[in-house]
Formats: structure tokens, sequence, C-alpha cells
């Protein structure tokens, strides 16, 4: 029967997705599945024009010491006709070259966020925002931290956005729309400038290249998955209040737009996505009532995302926390496996 509202029949499109991905990986080897599952997630993106290497050099735009750690802030242009800022966090008192660990932030004002600063780049003498200043809990377990400000938040909004709210959260969504109508996407965007914000850091004095980590919250977690997905520098993940289903998590409750890539389904759900990370160390973490990526989706991604691990011979480098929480950064188990697995 024929329905007027289209409830069925977006629920009967997804599944038969999923037929016809299971229909064209049929057959298909392992490697070559995944290969060709990386060669489309990056062709979905877009394309951007990047600064050529060397090009346009970081300048260094303040320095400030702090009893156990130094943060400097760099202006990098990696997308040509932008620039953007990222602070860095270097730990005192730790000889040699140290692990490096990417901190990406979502939605929100910027990495003075994650890094111990309100919103006009003075300290916040609290720690009750759900990003809990993660990149200085990073820092403090002996990490060298790279936190890049991420377009359409904070100061990378919008001016037309500010101008009509000087309160806007973000420019999401007038950044996406136009992008797509331009054949590209705002993860695109947001990727192409974290793959050279990973140029940059594995360059720094201090990072062993070697070992550097990614960690991202919310929509963070979307730009360090895809980024560590398309670029093996990347050693180990943490990925915080994002991991789930799309049928359970984007799918099923309002999400901001910047989440949505066309065609993304056609290339996997997403659990099968994170899992071309693997067999790098990957870690999940999400709060148990956690209302826009719920418990049963993150469950749900978990298990798949362990049996991958298992059939990638590397279930020992797969974990995961369900702690008691909403949307937010918990850090407890996560912040510990990471500086672990970069040492290993």
């Amino acid at each position: 029967m024929k329905m007027w509202k289209g409830d069925s029949f977006l629920k009967e499109l997804y599944e038969q997705t999923a037929s016809r991905r299971a229909l064209e990986n049929e057959g298909r080897a392992p490697d070559e599945r995944k290969q060709r599952m990386k060669e489309r997630l990056e062709s979905s993106l877009g394309e951007f024009n990047l600064t050529g290497q060397g090009q346009v050099q970081p300048k260094l735009l303040e320095r400030i010491e702090f009893a156990d750690y130094t943060r400097e802030r760099v202006e990098l242009s990696i997308v040509e006709g932008l620039s953007f800022g990222a602070y860095l966090l270097i730990p005192k008192g730790v000889p040699g070259k140290l692990p490096g660990v990417i901190a990406v932030h979502g939605h929100g004002y910027g990495s003075r966020q994650i890094c111990g600063m309100l919103a006009d780049g003075t300290p916040d003498p609290g720690h009750t925002d759900i990003y809990r200043h993660f990149a200085l809990e990073l820092v403090r377990l002996g990490m060298v931290v790279i936190a890049p400000d991420v377009i359409g938040f904070g100061e990378r909004a919008l001016q037309s956005d500010l101008d009509a709210d000087p309160e806007s959260p973000s420019s999401c969504y007038m950044m996406s729309a136009q992008l797509l109508m331009m054949g590209k996407t705002l993860t695109g965007l947001r990727v192409a400038e974290m793959r050279g914000a990973l140029d940059y850091f594995a360059g720094r004095e201090e990072v062993d290249p070697s070992r550097i980590g990614i960690a991202g919250f919310s929509g963070g977690s979307l730009i360090a998955y895809v980024t560590a997905v398309l670029d093996e520098r990347i050693r180990a993940v943490n990925l915080i209040g994002f991991p789930n289903t799309f049928k359970d998590s984007i799918m099923a409750v309002h999400h901001c737009v910047c989440n949505y890539t066309p065609g993304i389904l056609e290339i996997g759900e997403l659990p099968e996505l994170i899992g071309l990370i693997a067999p790098r160390p990957l870690f999940l973490e999400s709060g148990d009532r956690d209302p826009i990526f719920p418990k049963r989706g993150f469950e749900l991604a978990a298990e798949e995302l362990r049996a991958i691990y298992r059939d990638a011979g590397a279930e020992d480098r797969f974990g995961w926390d369900l702690f008691p929480g909403v949307h937010e950064v918990s850090g407890r188990r996560s912040f510990g496996w990471l500086k672990q697995m970069l040492q290993s």
C-alpha cells in the first residue's frame, strides 16, 4: 500500500541501501574492500585547493609560560584563501621527543574551550563545561597537544552570521549549504585543514612523529575519525560523544547539518567507516544518557567495531567506555589509554 507520509519509505530505502552495499562488497577481499571504502569516503568530501608546502610559513602569535606547560598560539594556512589559529600545549620537565595528540573540538566557541579559556581568551576558573578543558588534561599526562580552531565556530564563524546575530552558535548551516551546492562538504574542508595541521605538528621538534594520536568530542570526533581513516600517521584514536550508528543518531535525532555527507550510506554505516581505522588503536567513549548519540546506538557500534578489530587480529587495541553522563567528555579511561597506546 502506498503511503502519503514518508516514514516507511525512508526505512525501506535505508534497508535497500544496506543490502546494495552488502551485494557490492560480496566476493571482495577484505583489503580490497577497505581500500575501496577509503577512496569513496575521500571522494565524498569534495576537493579543496591546498596551500603548497612551505609557501606560507606558520606565524607565532603568542607564547605564555604556565607552571607545568607552555602554551603557544600559531597561525597556519592549509587551504588557499584561509588561515586559522591553533594552540600548542607543551609539557614542561619531560625530556626528549614526546607523543603528540591533535585535540579537536566540536560545536562551541573554539579551541579556547578545550584549552582552559573563556571565549575572550581569559582564563576559565571553572571546570563545569562539557569539554572539561580536555586538551589541558592531555598535556598534563605528558603529551604535546595541538588544538586547531575548526572553521565555523568561535573566531572562525562567518562574519555574515555574526552581523545577523552576535550570539550565533555556529556557521555550520550557511557554510554547509553553500559548499554542498559547489560539490563540496564542510567535513571535507575541516578534514583538509586538520591534515595540514598534522603536517605542521609532525614537524615540531618536541613531537615524535611516529607517536601521534587524535582525540575529538562530538563533531570533533567526526573530523577526527575521517582524518585518521585517510592519514595513517595517526597512530591512535579517541572518539568521544559521537560513536554510534547513523540509524540511531543523526537519522533519528535532530542534528546539525554539518554531520551529513551526501551518499555516505552508499559507502558504509558509521561503525563500518570508523572500522577503517583498524588495526590501529581505537577507543570509544560516550555518556549513558547522551540524548543526541543514544546509548543503544553506541552499544551496537561498539559491538560491531569489536568484531571488526577481532577479525583484524587487533582486539587488544580496541576499547570503549559507556560512562555515567550526558553529552560530555569523561576521559576517565580513554585519556590514560591514549597515552599508553602512544608509548607502546
